[in-house]
């Protein structure tokens, strides 16, 4: 008796834990940018919630979703340690967020992989505070509570936060002229039309190549109209003809996913302001592209 007890406890205890699952998990990727690392960080939070007194928890999903911020903001400590000796850029782990779990329920800046790269530089506390306040809306005084600081120090993390983002991201475009330019792009890459694609761009537009080290990528960001230019011919020239060029939804936006043989081998994501492309991701590390399947 005793033992099915504790097993249907158990199974409440589950059941709690996955009403809220997405949410943490959303939470943990926007922290930490990469879904296992996320993943890790929600398992932790499972294994706490189990070892926990529940009948004393109030309010299980704030327990659960104080705890992951936590644990969260402890691996954004060590995975900023291991990305300092990363092999070349290193971008965030792309979803499809067309069917993934980590960004379904909110699709909004904070997913966008620009937005990710950027809060790479923020400090964990900082990044904490702006995913809490800008994707899932807390109110500062709850923020506090999660992050054990004061509801005045919370805002002016989030304003700190905030004014960082402002600073390095132009405006960005409406959501028809950024599908415009990624399919103008899309296009002159594949013709390897270099004066079409130059003219897409905007005068200090970057790209950033992460290979992690597996794949051969450009070990330090390329800067500047020009040479972004060439890069890219260069890269779909290295490719080959028979790449496959499709479009498909990546961190809640429209990205370029290339395959070969039905192998995902890069993803090609753009940031884009009035004056143009301001900056091209391009994953190609194949640990990085598993959620995609080439012509789902």
């Amino acid at each position: 008796m005793m033992g099915l007890v504790r097993e249907s406890g158990l199974g409440d205890a589950l059941a709690v834990f996955d009403a809220v699952r997405p949410r943490l998990l959303g939470i943990a990727y926007r922290m930490l940018g990469t879904v296992a690392d996320a993943e890790d960080v929600v398992h932790d939070a499972w294994l706490r919630w189990q070892l926990t007194d529940r009948a004393a928890v109030r309010d299980p999903d704030g327990f659960l979703i104080t705890t992951t911020a936590r644990l969260a903001v402890n691996a954004a400590t060590s995975a900023r340690a291991r990305r300092e000796v990363y092999s070349g850029p290193w971008l965030p782990e792309p979803v499809d967020t067309a069917t993934d779990p980590v960004a379904r329920a909110e699709r909004d800046e904070s997913v966008e992989l620009a937005v990710l790269l950027l809060l790479e530089r923020l400090n964990p506390a900082e990044r904490a505070v702006y995913v809490l306040r800008e994707a899932f809306d807390y109110p500062f005084r709850r923020i506090g509570e999660v992050l054990d600081t004061s509801e005045a120090n919370a805002r002016q993390l989030a304003r700190r936060a905030r004014t960082h983002l402002d600073q390095e991201r132009h405006d960005p475009v409406p959501r028809a002229e950024h599908v415009r330019l990624l399919r103008s792009f899309l296009a002159a890459a594949r013709a390897g039309d270099l004066p079409q694609l130059e003219s897409l761009l905007a005068d200090t537009a970057v790209s950033y190549a992460d290979g992690g080290g597996t794949v051969r990528a450009a070990l330090q960001p390329i800067v500047g109209r020009e040479n972004v230019t060439r890069y890219i011919v260069g890269l779909m020239a290295k490719f080959g003809r028979d790449l496959e060029l499709e479009i498909v939804e990546a961190n809640g936006g429209p990205a370029i996913l290339a395959s070969r043989d039905g192998a995902a081998v890069a993803l090609f994501t753009l940031d884009a302001s009035a004056a143009g492309i301001e900056q091209i991701q391009i994953v190609l590390n194949p640990d990085k592209l598993g959620q995609f399947t080439p012509g789902a």
